[in-house]
């Protein structure tokens, strides 16, 4: 997210020792010509896949009490990661991280690069191109990328829900939730919670990537300079997810619910019965709203992982393409 956003900068000053570190002018440009969108991609796939196995037990944590109608506190979710660890092993703590490996890199890929599709066409139609686009338009934008790649991966997503609050007894690998969910509840379930969670993304993708880019807009306008430094980026990354997460957050917890009905018992067919029925048995807040405090805890260690892995990786790559230019 944070090397997707294309708001139109004016020129400024470049630094000696920045001139000094270029090639000339016609072999930088048959360098960037090198850096396609493929090399971004990958760069974006495993910084989120680094990021989500760092916090992959904290994760499943949160979906455990979700799916539950236990009381979340900080102590319960610490109790449940020791005896998890006590009773499976170390391993058990990352058990449903395969299914979230395989569906994050795709989401990831589709997002980011649906999000710059998207923000061309809509800068042309509303005559913005090559500019920052104004507010409604970022966030529409932000949710339109959200949804794409939610439409293309959900089914990922419902098998990492069941293998999370599952033990490995019931279900040994993806395939076997594919095979299982198929033969004894219909292909419909693996699309069990789909409107939910395109309820919920519209409202977090767009926010995300709108607050994400608007706070760069301002800092590039403060401080004279295009891009901030990784500390900044950091900091606007994890204020953008935390907004985006609280405002969607309780229909993630419907989404769960509906996800994991067919192995907890309950009888969740509706998004309103769903958030009634949450509602009534464990109110708004210790309901609708459970597990909120453990995202706030992942969401800023995710976003560092995952930015600091990104550019970590995107500048392996670029000397990579440096040397093999070099060689050439």
């Amino acid at each position: 997210m944070a090397h997707s956003v294309t708001d139109h900068q004016s020129p400024l000053p470049v630094s000696e020792a920045t001139v000094l570190a270029l090639p000339p002018s016609g072999q930088a440009l048959d360098l960037s010509s090198r850096w396609t969108a493929v090399d971004s991609l990958l760069c974006g796939a495993f910084a989120g896949a680094v990021a989500k196995t760092v916090i992959a037990p904290l994760d499943r944590t949160k979906i455990i009490f979700q799916v539950s109608s236990n009381r979340f506190s900080a102590k319960e979710a610490f109790r449940f990661i020791c005896c998890s660890y006590m009773k499976g092993g170390l391993l058990s703590l990352w058990r449903g991280n395969s299914a979230t490996m395989i569906r994050v890199m795709p989401y990831a890929a589709i997002q980011f690069t649906s999000h710059d599709q998207y923000k061309r066409l809509l800068g042309g139609y509303y005559g913005y191109q090559g500019q920052a686009l104004p507010p409604f338009t970022r966030f529409l934008a932000g949710s339109l990328a959200g949804t794409t790649a939610v439409m293309f991966t959900y089914p990922l997503d419902m098998v990492r829900a069941r293998m999370a609050v599952t033990a490995r007894e019931m279900y040994s690998n993806i395939m076997h939730v594919f095979m299982r969910i198929s033969q004894e509840e219909g292909i419909r379930t693996l699309y069990r919670g789909f409107t939910p969670t395109i309820m919920g993304v519209i409202p977090y993708a767009g926010i995300t990537f709108y607050t994400f880019e608007t706070l760069k807009k301002i800092h590039a306008e403060k401080t004279k300079r295009p891009q901030p430094h990784p500390h900044e980026r950091l900091a606007f990354g994890a204020c953008a997810g935390l907004i985006g997460q609280s405002a969607s957050y309780p229909l993630d917890v419907v989404r769960r619910r509906m996800q994991t009905a067919g192995v907890t018992g309950s009888a969740y067919a509706t998004v309103l019965g769903t958030m009634r029925a949450i509602v009534t048995q464990e109110g708004v807040i210790r309901g609708l709203y459970k597990g909120l405090s453990m995202n706030w805890l992942k969401g800023p260690i995710a976003v560092g992982i995952s930015l600091s892995t990104f550019d970590i990786t995107n500048d392996l790559l670029l000397k990579m393409h440096q040397i093999s230019f070099s060689a050439h």
